[in-house]
């Protein structure tokens, strides 16, 4: 079995993407079926409402609690992991996290690598990190094992391959896996999938995971899984890295209880996923499996700045159930790749824009029709409509403006055309003579109005005035204004 190294595209290129997208038949029919099955899915699991809300309530209020506490959490987190003899790194940026499983796998004299689901390692390109060194790393999640079969991203935060058909998946195996026929049947893509990864947690030197949660108090780690592919690859390779996010830890094992109930119904609807995984240190003396050297990776990457501004904070409430994908009426439409982003979808509109900076990311806040109903369906409540205006604003904000938190990228998409109108505009309606001058001219002059009107008329007819104005119609009707 031989892997394919990953192809990332740019958020830079968006838009041509999302016309790419809009036009694959194929495409939109595959996420219309999926995203329809997974609404279904969520609500069926909620027939409740009244007790949703109140979980809802709980699960924002436990993550803006930890967040609320997150230096001393973290301070808390990494001591009591130090006192179970686990190794605690930290890493700033995408490249020094990298740099630290590469050291790690150096240390340890390690060729193999079996990865369990991780977005935090999506994030940092730790497979393209490995690749490069010559040291073979096997997603071991099956929709991630998929996608990485096929040289591409994850589609979804959650159901990684959901892009894809189980023929694309059939043809996929008997292209790159030896002596596998084609077949289009579930269970047997399954079992062959299955025997392919099989040996290989038994061959790793070191096993990769994400975390879904991180308890400050004990020092755990919780992951939620399907599959057992993360029980494994956190139990028999001989050392286990951990990689998270800085946002992911909470206070107790009792503040993680309420999101691990919202997190499977919200994300997959299913009442509880078949694994909970808690992690607490290495194998101690005594017990037969379990990794025998632990370390946990815990990556800033741009979340310092969105921790930094009491609006912007919100975003780290995020679980990572990408229920906000699945009632997104756009992310439906064109799919995951389009974003060009590790995250895409609402909450990627609202986080990439930190991980990467507004230069890179600053069209995705405004590839949102603001419905609302990815903030109706969070389970912690994220005002992401909200989230994603301020954005606008601090993408448009000139670049030199003093700010209390400034953004990585403030002013990317500044437009000295773009203020000269809306400058315009604001002295036209200031002022109810100026205004009564230029409704006048604009209904007598119409037939000048600019045919090109910057942004407005790359998808839209241009605007022309109506040959009467409403006041001109009312004071016609003998009607005062």
């Amino acid at each position: 079995m031989k892997t394919q190294p990953l192809h990332f595209v740019s958020p830079t290129q968006f838009r041509s993407r999302v016309g790419e997208a809009l036009g694959d038949a194929r495409l939109r029919e595959n996420f219309r079926g999926a995203m329809r099955f997974l609404r279904d899915k969520r609500a069926a699991q909620f027939p409740d409402a009244e007790e949703l809300e109140a979980l809802r309530d709980i699960g924002a209020e436990v993550r803006r609690h930890a967040l609320s506490r997150l230096p001393e959490l973290l301070e808390t987190f990494e001591s009591r992991l130090q006192q179970l003899g686990v190794h605690v790194h930290w890493a700033d940026t995408p490249d020094e996290a990298c740099r630290i499983v590469l050291d790690i796998a150096r240390d340890a004299g390690a060729s193999r690598v079996i990865k369990g689901k991780s977005m935090v390692s999506e994030e940092v390109e730790l497979n393209h990190a490995l690749q490069a060194q010559g040291i073979d790393c096997i997603e071991s999640d099956m929709g991630e094992f998929i996608v990485q079969l096929a040289g591409e991203r994850p589609s979804h935060i959650v159901m990684p391959a959901i892009h894809k058909t189980r023929q694309d998946i059939g043809e996929l195996f008997e292209r790159t896996l030896p002596d596998t026929p084609y077949t289009d049947d579930v269970d047997a893509l399954i079992r062959t999938g299955r025997r392919a990864l099989r040996q290989r947690f038994m061959d790793a030197d070191i096993g990769v995971s994400g975390v879904n949660f991180a308890i400050a108090e004990t020092g755990t780690l919780w992951l939620v899984e399907n599959e057992g592919n993360g029980r494994m690859s956190t139990t028999v390779p001989r050392i286990h890295i951990a990689m998270m996010g800085i946002e992911k830890v909470v206070a107790t094992l009792e503040h993680a209880v309420p999101l691990a109930s919202l997190l499977p119904r919200s994300a997959t609807g299913q009442p509880v996923t078949t694994y909970f995984n808690l992690l607490t240190g290495p194998r101690r003396a005594g017990e037969q499996d379990g990794p025998q050297q632990m370390h946990v990776v815990l990556l800033d990457n741009g979340r310092s700045q969105a921790y930094a501004d009491e609006q912007l904070r919100a975003t780290l409430q995020c679980i990572r159930c990408g229920a906000c994908m699945n009632h997104c009426p756009v992310y439906a439409r064109v799919g995951g790749h389009a974003y060009g982003t590790t995250y895409p979808g609402p909450i990627g509109q609202i986080l990439s824009p930190h991980l990467l900076g507004l230069d890179a990311s600053r069209d995705l806040p405004t590839a949102s029709t603001l419905c609302g109903a990815c903030a109706e369906v969070c389970p912690v409540r994220i005002p992401i409509p909200d989230l994603l205006l301020r954005l606008r604003n601090e993408a448009q904000r000139a670049p030199d403006a003093v700010t209390a938190h400034p953004l990585r990228g403030q002013g990317a998409a500044h437009s000295a055309g773009a203020r000269l109108v809306w400058g315009f505009w604001r002295g036209i309606f200031a002022s109810p003579a100026r205004y009564r001058i230029f409704r006048w001219c604009a209904t007598r002059l119409r037939r000048f109005t600019p045919q090109r009107q910057m942004g407005w008329t790359r998808h839209r007819a241009p605007l022309v005035p109506a040959r009467r104005s409403l006041h001109d119609l009312l004071r016609a009707r003998g009607q005062a204004e």
